[in-house]
């Protein structure tokens, strides 16, 4: 594997291992459990959500699985996927952590740097799944196809369900 390919590997291991730790560690640090962190988000429309969670997980192994194995590093500028999986990765690392301090202590600011780490994660997710749109001139086959499917239903989630919708129903 090149080391441009192991770089993201790292990232995404690294930052993967963060994601699930801070959930983990939120989840059982968190007063309310899961529960308050749905904040006012419709009992309907939570089952929705968590069905979308799992396919945005699915997506997720799609698009990481193209730029792994099937994407050749000499076609593309790698650093552009650096930046986007850090930008993913750290920032929903932090996601749960300033949840679970803002509902023991609800602030203006708290509630500010939520929103811009969703929007980090939302926007990293939109440049994700342009980005591969703009390789299809270069790429294609079953593999890429499913990433830019994957990206682009991860990108709805992150950007549409995380950074628009859930905030609307999570009142301040």
């Amino acid at each position: 594997m090149l080391t441009q390919k192991i770089i993201i590997l790292a990232i995404n291991i690294i930052g993967g291992i963060a994601v699930i730790g801070s959930y983990v560690w939120g989840l059982k640090s968190g007063s309310g459990g899961a529960n308050a962190l749905w904040g006012g988000t419709p009992a309907g429309v939570r089952p929705f959500y968590t069905i979308s969670m799992f396919l945005s997980a699915l997506s997720y192994f799609a698009f990481i699985y193209f730029i792994l194995f099937k994407l050749n590093p000499a076609s593309v500028n790698f650093s552009v996927f650096y930046i986007i999986f850090l930008g993913i990765l750290v920032a929903s690392a932090f996601w749960m952590p300033l949840c679970n301090l803002f509902l023991a202590n609800p602030s203006v600011f708290l509630w500010i740097i939520i929103r811009v780490v969703l929007a980090i994660v939302g926007i990293s997710s939109i440049i994700l799944a342009l980005f591969l749109i703009s390789l299809r001139a270069k790429e294609t086959g079953l593999a890429y196809w499913l990433a830019v499917v994957g990206s682009i239903y991860f990108a709805f989630h992150t950007a549409v369900l995380d950074m628009i919708l859930w905030p609307i129903f999570f009142k301040m």
